[in-house]
């Protein structure tokens, strides 16, 4: 979809930290013809990537797996030029959850049982740098036993380096 984005002039830059995946990635980019693309293997907490290299930095559902989720954000701003902008889709609590399902099998499939509360994750993004930070899409996540009110929500949130 990024490589899509910026057209034949971009280029785009995936990292994970298995080589599994770098290895699909690259497959996938090579079955759709995709030449704007690299792929790195690397950590979300030491970004394998110059300071000031970057234009956008995008994460889907990757930051709340980090145990520092500052530290994250940190690198996202480290990477990106003056002007450069992130955008990230994730996993936020909107309420504490008992330490029994926080820490259960479900929870951990679902990527929420690491989830930071909402206003501890946005604090996160600022504290690395970033102006302008909005939450743009918030939808609750249901779960059995919480009605309509979930615990825990979908945000994309965004910020600008200045």
């Amino acid at each position: 979809i990024a490589a899509k984005a910026v057209g034949t002039t971009g280029r785009v830059v995936g990292v994970d930290m298995t080589p599994e995946m770098i290895d699909r990635a690259r497959r996938a980019a090579s079955d759709g013809g995709f030449e704007n693309v690299e792929f790195r293997l690397g950590e979300i907490e030491n970004l394998p990537a110059a300071d000031g290299s970057v234009d956008i930095v995008i994460s889907n559902c990757v930051v709340n797996l980090s145990p520092d989720k500052a530290r994250v954000f940190r690198e996202a701003y480290r990477v990106l030029r003056s002007g450069g902008r992130l955008v990230v889709s994730d996993i936020v609590l909107l309420r504490a959850l008992p330490d029994a399902l926080r820490n259960s099998d479900e929870m951990l499939v679902a990527c929420v049982a690491n989830a930071s509360p909402k206003e501890e994750y946005l604090r996160f993004v600022r504290e690395a740098g970033f102006e302008g930070v909005e939450v743009i899409e918030e939808r609750i996540y249901p779960m059995e036993g919480f009605g309509e009110d979930g615990p825990a929500a979908s945000v994309i949130v965004r910020g600008m380096k200045r």
